[in-house]
């Protein structure tokens, strides 16, 4: 009996170590894409807001100031009804992933990721137009260091999370309601309201999600559920991505110096 009783202790350590192993190389992973992505959207962001601004007043298509013109793509991309239509659409690939993440395979869902990534730097290249690029770097990099230590937090912690997620959830519906509302009032008050409130909940969330992530992670692995965990780095990858980038986005209300 103390044999056996050894023997299914061994085998149960080494399942628990292999999980752990497995957990390690999942969150490099996930990391790994969601860094790609970030690479891709600044990159993104910064060549399409260069195409659309010039200092040549005989390419100019109309005028930001202090000699500094837009093209004709700057003018469809910030003037235009085309505009509207740029900034829901990140919006709703999020949703459609959602709904396809089941039916794509692993590459499939790596590329609608880097797909979406393009387009989210589409979306919001228009800060290099209106804050400096120094603000812009020192946003990024404050928001890289918050990101870093609330993700460990959520990785490390021995506290249950999970009943973070209802609260924070219904805390994003009403974010994203404000700012579609205020995009019509267009209050600085209520700008401002939203952002620190867009800080708090994307902090919450990323320590929520990177707790999720490894709870998830290990439920599966425990199954031995492959075709899951196959695709599971990207869905990880999204979540992270999303935290960042829109605490990044409202730290840049608070942190970010507007051109003059």
């Amino acid at each position: 009996m103390a044999q056996f009783d050894t023997i299914r202790t061994t085998a149960t350590g080494a399942r628990a170590s292999w999980i752990d192993e497995g957990l390690r190389a999942h969150m490099n992973k996930v990391y790994g894409l969601m860094s790609v992505g970030m690479v891709i959207t600044a990159l993104a962001a910064w060549s399409i807001s260069g195409l659309a601004t010039t200092t040549d007043p005989s390419l100019a298509a109309g005028q930001l100031g202090n000699g500094v013109y837009l093209t004709g793509l700057g003018v469809a991309l910030y003037t235009s009804p085309l505009r509207w239509v740029i900034m829901f659409a990140p919006l709703l690939m999020v949703f459609g992933f959602g709904a396809v993440a089941t039916r794509l395979s692993a590459a499939a869902g790596q590329l609608y990721f880097y797909v979406f990534g393009t387009l989210m730097g589409l979306s919001i290249s228009w800060i290099f137009l209106t804050f400096t690029s120094f603000s812009i770097v020192q946003t990024f990099v404050a928001t890289a260091a918050a990101f870093a230590g609330l993700s460990l937090y959520g990785y490390t912690t021995k506290r249950d999370l999970s009943g973070m997620g209802t609260f924070l959830m219904m805390g994003l519906i009403g974010l994203i309601v404000a700012s579609i509302v205020n995009i019509f009032l267009g209050s600085p008050a209520v700008m401002f309201a939203i952002s620190a409130i867009g800080v708090l909940i994307f902090a919450g969330l990323t320590a929520y999600d990177t707790q999720a992530i490894k709870s998830e992670y290990v439920a599966h692995a425990a199954h031995g559920d492959q075709e899951w965990l196959d695709k599971s780095a990207t869905m990880g990858a999204l979540r992270l991505y999303l935290d960042f980038i829109n605490m990044f986005m409202f730290l840049l209300q608070f942190l970010g110096s507007q051109r003059e």
